[in-house]
């Protein structure tokens, strides 16, 4: 063996130990801040927010909205904090400090009611690690862009102890291949991750599967889903877009903004307190068939608003369990109203997952991490994987052939 693979070899169990404790850190600092701000000691954020006051609720997130605008203001006043996806790419050195000081105050603001993904922090920390446990070794480019990338996907396995969607999340989403040796990396490091995890996640899946009654024809009701998770695909990628600012907020407004969008989420969550936090309560509502019609509607409009205004404030933050929220809440409208309709009753937990996946794979262009994500996050009996990558599938090539008919008629 030569000293490039023997330093890789080692590189890669050194990120795959890094992240897991970059997600035990993002985790914990997480919980932290949630039982601060909404005075709880166990349970849930859902139970957190439900048990708190109408007071707490809504002047809780929009202190820690002030607080993150305040640290935001103090950070970017002085140096730049680049992407994490185009600093890896273009193999350029990583800003350590700022990228750690800006992943804490992400875990922070999405601690304190936010809507928006807390995912992004533990990729960042865990590709900050990475780099300083392997700095001084001689790796080559390809190599070191290998193993951040490995660390971003075993950042995100950690906290939700999904060791194969984190592999894949490197492999598909940030390097864009499937060569063995990159492969291969993912899936050790992401599985390591998870594991000096899981004293703290437990290795749990996130959601509780409820064990309904399924049949193998959500397979085909998959494939009637499809258009309409496109669509909302589209229409949350479309309105994201417009939301971030074309240069990154930099100014002292950034304290009362983020303040504000944190008073919005706060009145919001009194009547729907699914809101707050990065969209794992308005998962596990789904999964729970907890919401009536009307709460699953208003759900479905508020949550890309609202996160899209903590985005146009200038806040940061992951938009996978947004957006997978919004899919999981289209799912329970559709569920829910075939249930009042009909006589035929469908699973309200099954068809809220399928619809997610269905969104996740057209906001992130990877339908099989998003069929497979989704399914880790819950676990459901492994047939249901195929609804799942049906309705991915489906919206994707539905994607494709949009992008290519625009293409066509712009020629």
């Amino acid at each position: 063996m030569n000293r490039r693979n023997l330093e890789f070899g080692c590189g890669i169990v050194v990120v795959g130990l890094v992240a897991g404790v970059a997600g035990v850190a993002t985790t914990l600092l997480l919980h932290a801040v949630e039982h601060l701000t909404y005075h709880y000691s166990f349970g849930s954020l859902l139970e957190g927010v439900t048990g708190a006051s109408p007071v707490r609720r809504a002047v809780g997130p929009m202190i820690g909205g002030a607080l993150a605008g305040l640290g935001w203001w103090m950070l970017r006043r002085r140096v730049e904090v680049p992407g994490l996806s185009a600093t890896i790419a273009n193999h350029r050195p990583l800003p350590r400090l700022p990228l750690t000081l800006d992943a804490g105050l992400q875990v922070f603001l999405v601690g304190s009611g936010a809507s928006l993904g807390r995912e992004g922090a533990p990729r960042q920390f865990a590709a900050v690690l990475g780099d300083l446990g392997t700095s001084r070794w001689a790796l080559t480019p390809r190599d070191r862009e290998i193993l951040l990338a490995c660390a971003a996907g075993a950042g995100l396995a950690a906290v939700y102890s999904v060791p194969v969607g984190g592999a894949l999340f490197a492999v598909r989403i940030m390097l864009k291949t499937w060569h063995p040796r990159a492969v291969g990396a993912a899936l050790i490091t992401s599985s390591l991750a998870v594991a000096v995890a899981s004293p703290v996640t437990h290795a749990a899946a996130p959601l509780d599967w409820p064990n309904p009654q399924l049949s193998y024809l959500l397979t085909g009701f998959a494939l009637l889903l499809a258009p309409l998770s496109f669509g909302v695909g589209l229409a949350f990628n479309r309105i994201m877009d417009l939301a971030r600012p074309a240069k990154t907020p930099t100014s002292w407004l950034l304290i009362p903004a983020i303040a504000a969008a944190g008073l919005l989420i706060g009145i919001c969550s009194i009547h729907w307190p699914e809101l707050p936090g990065n969209g794992k309560s308005i998962l596990t509502v789904s999964l729970d068939s907890g919401m009536t019609l009307t709460a699953a509607a208003m759900i479905f409009l508020l949550k890309p608003i609202i996160t899209a205004v903590f985005l146009r404030a200038g806040a940061v933050g992951g938009m996978l369990t947004p957006a997978l929220a919004t899919g999981s809440a289209l799912g329970s409208i559709v569920a829910l109203s075939i249930n009042t309709w009909t006589e035929h009753p469908v699973s309200v937990a099954a068809v809220s997952l399928t619809c997610a996946a269905g969104v996740l794979a057209i906001t992130q262009r990877a339908p099989v991490w998003a069929a497979l994500f989704v399914w880790e996050l819950a676990r459901p009996p492994w047939w249901v994987l195929l609804p799942f990558l049906v309705a991915a599938t489906a919206a994707h090539g539905l994607r494709v052939l949009s992008e290519r008919r625009n293409t066509a008629q712009a020629k």
